[in-house]
């Protein structure tokens, strides 16, 4: 017995904690960002701009924000792409958002938004990667007035719903 509870359950446990530290991450991320307010340059700490011009050579931001958890929000282009990459006040990367194509999304994503959202379409798509390197997708899905953002595993699994970050500010 204790060899079939170390190869059948031992994974699914260490798969669950996983999947729960990611949304409780996603989920604390979103709801400092709703908060958030525009800051200049020169407003943005020393070790966060520094940061940012090690990770993203050659990129010039667009516009900074800092959100209600003291965090740093950078939105800039890098390699063609609209990025926005959240830093702690000390430099710290915490995550990069890239947007993407909805054909870049997992089929099991598209397959549960047309199941369980019936009658919402995709208005935006974002991958999100942290440090360690786990990665969800965010989607903004919208039907007649409403929207929110559905988030899901890198494996396409369902995590969570939230409601629009611009519906906060």
């Amino acid at each position: 017995m204790f060899i079939l509870d170390k190869l059948l359950v031992t994974p699914i446990i260490k798969q669950i904690k996983m999947k729960t530290i990611i949304a409780a991450t996603a989920f604390v991320l979103y709801a400092n960002s709703i908060f958030a307010q525009e800051v200049k340059s020169q407003d943005v700490p020393k070790p966060v701009i520094d940061a940012f011009s090690e990770n993203f050579k050659g990129a010039s931001v667009k516009s900074w924000e800092k959100e209600k958890n003291g965090n740093y929000e950078a939105e800039f282009k890098f390699n063609k792409k609209e990025i926005s990459a959240t830093f702690s006040d000390d430099g710290t990367l915490i995550e990069t958002e890239n947007e993407i194509a909805i054909t870049a999304l997992p089929q099991m994503v598209l397959g549960i938004i047309e199941k369980d959202f019936p009658g919402f379409k995709i208005s935006e798509v974002s991958q999100i990667t942290m440090p360690s390197g786990a990665q969800t997708f965010e989607t903004e899905v919208k039907k007649g007035n409403e929207k929110f953002d559905l988030i899901f595993d890198s494996n396409g699994n369902f995590l969570m719903k939230k409601a629009d970050a611009q519906e906060g500010n």
